[in-house]
């Protein structure tokens, strides 16, 4: 399925926002969709709703959420990521926390599935030979999750991410116990080009573990490595010296180590899209070449950032341009910045919940 094309570009807003600054993006957000961020901070006021982040892995779904929270209120909406939750079930069953006997008893009045407590525990710990955590305890996990939040909207990434899951992702919010809330699904549209340059050129601050990307998210100081003929950035963060950021350990293979995950991923998309009476919002990251002028505002496109050596001042000089990348079409495609998405979603979401 081709997903729609939701122009941001608006008659009469001619200022060029600064997407990056926090101030700007918030004027930028009431100048592209302010009626819509009034009638949802008007919803959100009084009920809440449950949104389905659907995406490959590295597709943005936690960056567009929050950023969705941000405009509309932090207080109303939360995140809730599945692999995080299993994750950090997994850190307090290791270090004993008080944590762990609270999910023990819910588990044991909240769990329906095919195994003893004890079992999922182990589960819990990969101390199973099958290693995989059950769908029936994922979807205990996520009632747990949601169980010690004050009631608000929820956005659920990481399910379905199981094939068996799609047909719990259809009940979900009755078996959470929501179940006068409205639910719907985003699905969040990235070609695999983009996904593999995000992890091709990502790199990290060894001391305070920011992340960014040499090619797609450049910092102030980039710096230039004579011996081994390439340029490296520096770290932003004043208490880290401008400490060298280094890329991690298998990242120069991109997509590979990963793709037999995209691939399910994609599956479980494409059986999602089939799917009918349950509200859908199409979020895409990329836009074609062609289309770009009269859609979507110059700034709204994600840069890429190339470095050149002065040999006279032995200085870099970083050079932006638009990044251009094929689709998975083999259509040359800008890929857009978070924003311009999320002005997208705000707008369907408005549409989805009849506001």
């Amino acid at each position: 399925m081709e997903f729609p094309i939701h122009k941001t570009k608006i008659a009469g807003v001619e200022r060029k926002f600064n997407l990056s600054d926090p101030v700007e993006r918030k004027e930028y957000f009431a100048a592209k969709a302010g009626p819509e961020i009034e009638k949802l901070k008007k919803y959100l006021g009084t009920q809440t709703f449950i949104g389905y982040l659907l995406g490959k892995k590295n597709t943005g779904k936690g960056t567009y959420s929050k950023m969705f929270a941000e405009v509309v209120g932090e207080g109303h909406i939360g995140h809730v990521a599945v692999g995080d939750i299993v994750r950090d079930v997994h850190k307090s069953f290791e270090q004993k926390s008080g944590e762990h006997e609270k999910l023990l008893t819910f588990i044991k009045n909240n769990y329906r599935g095919f195994h003893s407590v004890e079992e999922t525990v182990d589960l819990i710990l990969g101390r199973s030979q099958s290693g995989l955590v059950s769908s029936e305890l994922i979807v205990a996990l996520v009632k747990y999750e949601i169980s010690r939040r004050q009631k608000k909207a929820i956005f659920i990434d990481g399910f379905p991410r199981a094939h068996d899951q799609i047909g719990y992702s259809l009940y979900l919010k009755e078996l959470i116990g929501y179940r006068d809330d409205p639910d719907f699904f985003v699905f969040i549209s990235v070609p695999n080009s983009i996904i593999d340059e995000r992890i091709k050129y990502r790199v990290v601050c060894p001391i305070c573990r920011v992340p960014r990307n040499l090619k797609l998210l450049a910092t102030k100081d980039v710096g230039w490595d004579e011996a081994k003929k390439e340029f490296y950035l520096m770290c932003d963060n004043p208490s880290c010296g401008s400490a060298r950021m280094l890329p991690k350990e298998g990242d120069e293979l991109g997509i590979e180590p990963i793709r037999k995950r995209l691939e399910i991923d994609q599956q479980i998309f494409d059986k999602l899209l089939q799917l009918t009476g349950v509200p859908k919002v199409y979020l895409r990251n990329a836009i074609p070449v062609a289309l770009a002028k009269d859609s979507v505002d110059d700034y709204e496109l994600t840069p890429a950032y190339s470095y050149e050596l002065d040999k006279a001042t032995g200085k870099v000089v970083t050079k932006e341009a638009p990044w251009v990348v094929k689709d998975d079409e083999g259509v040359d495609s800008y890929s857009l910045l978070p924003p311009a998405v999320v002005v997208s979603f705000l707008k369907q979401a408005v549409k989805v919940l009849g506001l």
